[in-house]
């Protein structure tokens, strides 16, 4: 066996759905609705979903940064230079001040500039349109051999652009929630937690509740299952969650 293949075989993101019946299909269930409930829809609109390149140099730049500052950024590296390709070209200075609003401009202008001039070394430009010819694992594995590529990058570049593919993007208010819900190990990291939840979605989602269920529990996190002093009381999925269950606090 080839070292790409073996890579490929040993490090598959786990896609395939599980045997059999587990809880936490049907909590996954009810959490969707219940959020729904409480939030509303929240669907992703067709003109918010951007070419792979885009939601990649967006994830690649969005460390800690709020979303619509990488958006801003990213938006403005293209409309600027025209071309991924001229923006990995520009010197690493040049790079840094246009990324002066992302809270690690530094770091994400080294990371953005080495994972474009890769993509450039190895498809001729800066282009993923490649990617559509591969299973969804398989986009992810190459994306994640890109430097500053890791799961939530490379699930939000198959969930999240004009690929609309099913992959659960995990970020830090996502994971929060889901450990704290008792669904994943307390201690899962974004790949760990990709890992656990993909085989146990509902077997009927679409890629669009995939991606629904993401900005459904971020909102969760972002309003009650705070870091510090989470909102238990008046959880909309308290009955579900371990830990709200373990607070014994009873809503007004």
């Amino acid at each position: 066996m080839s070292l790409a293949s073996h890579k490929l075989a040993t490090h598959v993101p786990v896609m395939q759905l599980s045997l059999g019946t587990d809880t936490r299909t049907d909590t996954l269930c009810c959490v969707q609705r219940r959020l729904i409930a409480q939030f509303g829809r929240i669907v992703r609109p067709a003109d918010k979903r951007r070419d792979p390149v885009w939601t990649l140099v967006q994830g690649v730049i969005g460390a800690r940064s709020k979303t619509a500052i990488s958006n801003a950024s990213t938006d403005r590296l293209l409309a600027d230079f025209s071309s991924w390709e001229a923006v990995a070209g520009l010197p690493l200075e040049t790079l840094t001040d246009y990324l002066a609003n992302q809270t690690f401009p530094d770091l994400s202008a080294s990371r953005l500039k080495d994972c474009l001039s890769e993509i450039t070394s190895r498809c001729g430009a800066a282009n993923l349109s490649h990617l559509t010819d591969m299973t969804t694992a398989e986009a992810m594995i190459w994306l994640e051999s890109l430097p500053g590529v890791a799961r939530k990058i490379s699930a939000g570049v198959m969930s999240n652009s004009t690929l609309k593919r099913k992959a659960l993007v995990i970020d830090t208010h996502h994971r929060r929630v889901i450990q704290r819900m008792g669904l994943v190990p307390p201690k899962a990291d974004t790949t760990r937690s990709f890992d656990v939840l993909m085989p146990v979605l509902p077997p009927g989602w679409s890629a669009a509740d995939i991606d629904e269920h993401h900005l459904l529990v971020k909102k969760l996190g972002q309003t009650h299952c705070r870091p510090s002093s989470p909102d238990c009381a008046n959880c909309p999925v308290r009955g579900d969650c371990q830990t709200g269950q373990a607070s014994g606090k009873q809503a007004p």
